[in-house]
């Protein structure tokens, strides 16, 4: 069965991954005002983080149309059988929802949806993962099953430095909003069934770094081999700053950059730093 990729913008893959790995995009959009963007096709991070300093307003972000996916699993029904198509968390968007019910329209196309439970590159690690075994001919069952496979390691856990998007998003709630902003902590938030939590609350940015270090240690120290994203909110200095000293620690773990795009730059903001890994 020849297979194919997709995924959603927010897995924020290099253009040139995905050229090499034939991976298909959908884009989510931000919302300013009456004008919207499809994020990294009319309005490029900088951008957009730039037009966020200057919004007295917060955005709004909307996820693709249940058409726009049946437009494209029926153009790739044209050279491919089945289509695995990997979205952020069904907890902060219905887009994983999207392909779900698309997928139910199309007959020309099996359609696979996969809920990653998460977003940005951690997503993108199961991504890539998932084109490579396409390209080698792998079916799509045992590509699923390695994407469960990975899920089992994956973690990712991230600081903003103001909670007051994720509250107004309706990703984070006023009670747990509140509390962050009175006590000017930098809470580490994460992932927990499908949904994003607070993990602890730490009382500086210095302190909220070292216990990210710290947790991909508790991982790392078992010598396996990982993959980890340091994830930035246009802060590109710190997170070079941060993978250095991280790959002094940790010889075993195999670091990149990515960054926190329009769509989930809306909820968390600018400065906002994150640490996500798997294991290879």
């Amino acid at each position: 069965m020849k297979t194919v990729v997709v995924t959603d913008s927010t897995a924020y893959i290099p253009e040139e991954t995905r050229n090499r790995l034939n991976i298909h995009t959908i884009p989510l959009s931000v919302v300013f005002g009456d004008e919207s963007y499809k994020e990294e096709i009319d309005l490029s991070t900088e951008a957009f983080y730039t037009r966020l300093r200057e919004s007295k307003e917060l955005p709004k972000t909307t996820q693709p149309s249940t058409g726009m996916f049946v437009e494209l699993f029926e153009k790739l029904s044209e050279q491919y059988d089945a289509v695995i198509s990997i979205h952020l968390s069904s907890g902060i968007s219905g887009t994983y929802q999207g392909a779900v019910t698309a997928g139910q329209m199309v007959d020309a196309i099996n359609v696979y949806p996969y809920d990653s439970e998460i977003s940005c590159m951690v997503q993108g690690f199961y991504v890539e993962e998932a084109a490579k075994m396409a390209l080698e001919g792998k079916e799509p069952e045992e590509i699923i099953s390695r994407l469960d496979e990975l899920k089992t390691s994956s973690r990712a856990y991230f600081m903003v430095d103001d909670l007051t998007n994720l509250q107004k998003g309706g990703r984070l709630s006023a009670a747990q909003a509140l509390i962050g902003s009175l006590l000017q902590v930098k809470p580490l938030l994460h992932f927990v069934d499908k949904v994003i939590v607070p993990f602890e609350k730490i009382r500086t940015k210095k302190k909220a770094k070292e216990r990210i270090f710290n947790l991909l240690g508790e991982d790392a120290k078992t010598g396996d081999s990982y993959r980890a994203c340091i994830i930035h909110g246009n802060r590109k200095e710190e997170a070079l700053r941060w993978k250095q000293e991280l790959e002094e620690k940790y010889p075993n773990v195999e670091f990149t950059i990515s960054y926190f795009g329009p769509v989930i730059g809306t909820h968390l903001g600018e400065g906002a730093m994150g640490l996500g890994w798997l294991r290879k």
